[in-house]
Order: structure tokens, then sequence, then C-alpha cells
């Protein structure tokens, strides 16, 4: 068998790194396993920029991407830059298919310009924008992206099946799950310094969350769970990694319940630090849950915590079994019931076998099923046969 010749594409994308968040680091991950130059990506001019750009594999197109109230819709202008910066790409190079990270607004652009090119279209759907659109004109016009792509790529079963549902073929999308980078993310990193930072003593036990701070994430209900383990015995303290509209409210909730002094807001971290935030944890929890539609589609910091060799906890709404085996890696439970992460907590937390046989099978796992390399591959299929 040939080996895959490297792709030529024409990725648009709003969020690219440095911008934070899980989707960010998928799409760096596997678009510099695809093509190096030959991958042409349109995304924001965001600040920072140039130190990704400079030395990335990839040709990254920076344009400036704002909404403006007074256009109808507010996002006209950014199809726009992105269609122009898209059409210009076009006429200097040769593409063998467009992808859309999203369906709105890039998957739109990528879908005129797919037809254009007269090539295949593959668009993202990481799950929330299925739940979170409401049912107005922008949702109809995502189904309608959804519907007209070539590929789709689904991050979880439960992604997939809420497409299908929606009315997506299903001979049309393709499961991949999110990756981790395997090397990055590795167990028995030095982290003594970061336990010391926030006063951690020896024998006391670190839980660890990572994401952006919003309720279906879960985070207050951990915060809710701290009173009860340490009235068990278990001596405990919550660190969380993230920024978001919650921030205030769960350290008025640490306040309010006691235990403002074992709760930790770290905000954002280093990207060399958040690996060792890792391995400074017992167990790592998103006890995400469902509010108002809104729910988690996979959970790329699930395997990020496995890789670095720790037990997860994870809600059971959404596309998190895809993330966390429960009883296997570790454990799902109902984001909603306090006294359930609770007692996920405490078991882990006060039985070390118990812990290291988690730990040892979500690493195994990790490094088996979520390659990056495994990822971009499926994405290369989609398009590009084995070979060219």
């Amino acid at each position: 068998m040939k080996s895959a010749l490297p792709a030529r594409l024409l990725v648009i994308s709003e969020l690219f790194l440095p911008t934070k968040g899980g989707t960010t680091v998928w799409y760096d991950a596997v678009y510099r396993r695809l093509g190096g130059k030959g991958v042409h990506i349109v995304t924001a001019a965001v600040p920072d920029a140039e130190k990704i750009d400079r030395t990335h594999p990839n040709r990254i197109h920076r344009i400036g991407l704002k909404r403006v109230w007074w256009l109808k819709p507010e996002s006209l202008g950014m199809y726009l830059k992105m269609l122009g910066q898209s059409l210009r790409l076009a006429s200097r190079h040769g593409f063998d298919a467009v992808h859309g990270a999203r369906a709105l607004p890039e998957g739109l652009v990528a879908w005129i310009m797919a037809r254009l090119l007269r090539k295949p279209l593959v668009v993202y759907c990481h799950g929330e924008e299925l739940t979170t659109w409401g049912r107005g004109r922008k949702f109809r016009a995502m189904l309608w992206v959804y519907r007209h792509a070539d590929a789709n790529i689904a991050n979880s079963e439960y992604t997939l099946e809420e497409m299908v549902r929606l009315g997506v073929r299903r001979e049309s999308i393709t499961l991949i799950y999110p990756g981790v980078d395997m090397e990055r993310f590795r167990p028995d990193m030095p982290c003594a310094d970061l336990k010391r930072a926030i006063g951690l003593k020896a024998g006391q036990k670190l839980i660890l969350s990572v994401g952006r701070l919003v309720r279906r994430k879960g985070f207050d209900q951990v915060i809710r769970a701290l009173p009860e383990l340490v009235a068990k015995g278990i001596d405990a303290h919550y660190a969380i990694i993230g920024i978001g509209e919650d921030w205030n409210l769960l350290g008025d909730l640490a306040r309010e319940l006691g235990v403002a002094e074992r709760v930790h807001l770290l905000g954002h971290v280093s990207p060399e630090d958040l690996p060792r935030w890792y391995n400074a944890c017992d167990v790592f929890i998103m006890a995400n849950r469902e509010i108002n539609g809104d729910t988690e589609g996979f959970g790329m910091v699930f395997l990020e915590a496995a890789a670095c060799g720790k037990p997860a906890i994870a809600g059971t709404a959404g596309g998190t079994g895809a993330a966390v085996l429960d009883g296997v890696t570790g454990f799902r439970v109902d984001g909603t019931k306090v006294e359930a992460i609770t007692a996920a907590l405490s078991a882990i937390l006060s039985d070390p076998a118990l812990a290291e046989r988690l730990a040892r099978a979500g690493q195994r796992r990790a490094g088996d099923e979520f390659s990056w390399d495994a990822v971009a591959e499926k994405t290369r299929a989609l398009v590009t046969p084995v070979g060219g």
C-alpha cells in the first residue's frame, strides 16, 4: 500500500490557536499532520497569533472577524471576509477539499467554496450547537449546511445520533473522536511546586477540573460536595483551571459553604503547566449536566487526564460516555445530584487500589484509541484516498 500523500486543503475556522479551547487544539493537531504548507487555514486575527503562525507547518491566513451590531445579520461582515480570503487563496492554489470547522459561520462559506471549486465539503459537528442554537433561522441554516455537506464529522455517538434525529443523512456522518497528545500529556511529570503554590500539604488530596466556567460543567456541584467529603475524613482541595461567567459564583459559593480555603480558581495556566496540573491531582472531574438543552458533546479534558494516568469522573449527560468508560477508566454520575458526585469522589480518593486500576485502564485506552495520528488519518480518509 502506498503512503498517503499530503492533503491540499482549504480550512475555514473562526477559532484557531492561540485561542483557548478543545476544538482549537483539535484543529491544530489534525491539520499539522495532514499536509504541511498544502493546508491553508483561514481564521481570525487574535492577539499573540504571530508566535503560532511563524513556526506552524500549515499556512495560516488571519483576517479581522468581528460582529457588527448595525449589520443584519451581525455576522454578515465575517461571512464576506471569510469568503473573500477563501476566493483569493483558491485563485492561487489547488485544493483537494474544503473543510468547515463548524456549520456557521464557517460551514456556509465552505459550502460556497466547495461548490465553486467542485471539491468535497467536510463540516465538523461538536454537539453543543445542536442543543444551544434554539430553533430559529440560525438553527435551520445550520441543519441546511450539515444536510448539504459531502461528509460530516461527529465527535461522539451522542452527537451523531442527534444529527440523525434532526434529519442529517447517517451515511454522510463519520464518527471521529478527539485525540490527545501522548507526548505532551504523560505521567510522572514534576509537580511539587504547583502543590506548594496552592498550599497543599503532605497527605492532602487534590481534585482537578479544567474547562470554561459555565454552569453545565458542574464545577459548582463539586464545591457543594466538598463539605461532605471533609466530614467523611477526606482532606481534599479543589483546583479549577479556566475562566468564564461563573468565576464569581464559584468563589461566592465556596465562601458560603465554608470551603474557600480549599477551592483554588487558577484561571488560565501556561501550556507547559497544564499537563503538570493533571499530574498533581488525585482525580479529575467534570460532573457535567444538561442545562436548558446545553450539554457536553465529548470532553477532551478527560483524555488529557487519562493520558497523565489519572482516573476521571464525568456526568451522564451528553457524549461523555465515549471519553470515560464507567467503572473501567473512571465513573459517570448524575451531575444534578451532589450525593452521587460525593460518592464517586469518595470512592476514588479513599481507595488507592481502585484509583490505580482506573488510571491504568484510562492511560492504556488513551494511547491505543485516541492518538492524534489516528484522528488525522481518519480525517484524511474522508476525502483523500490512501496513496492520493
